[in-house]
């Protein structure tokens, strides 16, 4: 093919593919999702044992007439079989209201990232335990 042939065909047809930067920068930006995806698993997952941990409650002394200090020992018990980290059982707060105790689990997660970048994430799970 000559040059002159090369001008009168689209320009479309022409280009093809993806470039090597194009391509660079493409890889980039994935593995950066996915670093920080591999960084906030764990995290998620504890917040997963949490969750376990408190529904587990609720599925024992639900309409039992249960105490707090019960309830609190419960939840102890609990953390140290499902090895829950990042917060303790004496940070859940159980607390009475109208028709039973409301058992809150709040906390927050820093991990690290990259260099002085870190996620924060912020827990919120609260239940009602009926009388």
């Amino acid at each position: 093919m000559n040059l002159k042939a090369l001008k009168n065909e689209p320009i479309l047809r022409r280009q093809a593919g993806m470039t090597t930067l194009g391509l660079l920068i493409l890889v980039v930006f994935v593995g950066i999702f996915a670093f920080a995806a591999i960084r906030l698993t764990p995290v998620y997952l504890n917040y997963l044992k949490v969750v376990g941990v408190v529904n587990g409650v609720v599925e024992e002394f639900d309409t039992t007439g249960a105490s707090r200090s019960e309830i609190m020992s419960s939840i102890s018990r609990r953390f140290d079989i499902e090895s829950v980290s990042e917060i303790r059982a004496k940070d859940v707060k159980v607390k009475a209201v109208g028709n039973g105790y409301e058992v809150v689990a709040a906390y927050s997660h820093k991990t690290p990232f990259m260099a002085n970048v870190s996620f924060v994430v912020d827990f919120d799970k609260r239940v009602v335990v009926r009388r």
